[in-house]
């Protein structure tokens, strides 16, 4: 139950993370967003070092490496495959994968599930996909390279958090450290190859340190969840993130809830409640 809660917690961050970071984006080019929040999230992890603590281990500098790595590309991809195609059909592909990936190699790895979470898994996954589309899902038709994009995202989104479940449990936030510093190089190095194409415009700076500091608690409370939980349920049930995104949407820019949306928030309670009880 409690690494459920933390699921729970870790979702509810990463929509709120979205959610901030995408106003902040509105601001400026995507990457200056990131070049504010990077440091932000760095340094919320570096405060976490004493409190509790960092082992840096071979296993934790590996798979914290591969984690910032899969996080780097992950922001690639997503944004590429956002602006190229129809967000309403290519947000729930990526959503999808991103927990489905995570969900197998849980399985492979032994991890079995009761009655209850036989149903609740795959009504998690049904909901992930009704709350990330929007109105008209089927309007439009993504290109096959959207597509792809699409689903390179989400997989690397599920690397990402196959890698910081990898990491050993006596690491503390060690993963998340090298995994942060690691992703910040890459976005340095993206911004200082395309800087003539930043822009003039300043960025969001609250907006985006919010962000980075949302992102950090996230990948705190997953990696916490895992440590004390299945993957297979933690993943499923950290996916619901844009659950989160959607109902700050409407409470702050009274955005419109579509009913398949609601019909998705309503699913998605009813996994969770499902998913407890396994």
């Amino acid at each position: 139950m409690i690494a459920l809660l933390l699921a729970l917690g870790s979702s509810l961050a990463y929509g709120c993370a979205d959610f901030v970071g995408g106003l902040g984006a509105r601001k400026a080019h995507v990457l200056r967003t990131v070049l504010i929040a990077a440091p932000a999230s760095l340094a919320v992890e570096l405060l976490l070092w004493p409190v509790l603590g960092a082992s840096f281990g071979a296993g934790a500098l590996g798979w914290g490496a591969a984690s910032g790595v899969a996080s780097a590309a992950a922001f690639a991809l997503l944004y590429r495959t956002l602006a190229i195609g129809p967000m309403n059909v290519l947000s729930p592909v990526t959503a999808l994968v991103s927990a489905a990936l995570p969900v197998a190699v849980g399985l492979l790895q032994g991890e079995h599930l009761g009655a209850a979470g036989v149903i609740g898994l795959p009504l998690a996954l049904v909901a992930i996909v009704l709350v990330s589309a929007g109105q008209g899902a089927g309007a439009a038709r993504p290109s096959r390279t959207a597509l792809l994009l699409a689903f390179g995202a989400g997989a690397a989104i599920a690397l990402q958090l196959v890698c910081l479940h990898q990491a050993p449990a006596g690491s503390g936030v060690a993963p998340l450290i090298v995994g942060r510093a690691v992703s910040s190089a890459v976005t340095l190095a993206a911004a200082g190859a395309m800087r003539r194409r930043l822009g003039a415009e300043r960025p969001a700076y609250a907006m985006s340190a919010a962000a980075g500091v949302l992102d950090s608690v996230a990948n705190l409370l997953f990696l916490l969840a895992v440590r004390g939980g299945d993957l297979t349920v933690v993943a499923v049930i950290t996916a619901l993130y844009p659950a989160g995104t959607v109902l700050l949407a409407r409470g702050v820019l009274a955005e419109r809830i579509h009913r398949g949306q609601v019909v998705g928030l309503g699913a998605a309670a009813l996994a969770v409640s499902l998913l407890a009880l396994a």
